[in-house]
């Protein structure tokens, strides 16, 4: 009987608040990678153009793309329906791939 009952909604919890600082935390990923994508065109610009160097910021720009492509599509979920559906796994995925990569390719540039 116990999941029947987890399953019930609680009358006095607010469903709306919890895809609204989901929307914002995807915002604030996106701030995070964009951070990420200019300070590496800085490290590339200020460190002297190497080939390597080039490649890696590239490729930094690429994953943001793809990172702010993703967010984009959950935010947009999150708004477009009262009771969103879960993340897609190759979502997640993209999402978890973009973000290591950004992480090596930063590595990369200050190394």
């Amino acid at each position: 009987m116990r999941p029947q009952a987890a399953r019930r909604q609680d009358p006095d919890r607010d469903p709306g608040l919890q895809p609204e600082r989901t929307r914002l935390a995807w915002r604030r990923t996106t701030l995070s990678g964009t951070v990420v994508a200019v300070l590496a065109v800085k490290a590339v610009l200020h460190g002297g153009a190497s080939t390597a160097g080039v490649v890696a910021c590239a490729l930094c720009c690429v994953l943001w793309l793809g990172l702010l492509r993703v967010t984009h599509l959950r935010i947009r979920t999150l708004a477009a329906t009262p009771s969103p559906v879960a993340f897609a796994p190759r979502h997640a995925a993209a999402a978890v791939l973009c973000t290591v990569a950004m992480a090596v390719c930063g590595a990369a540039l200050v190394l």
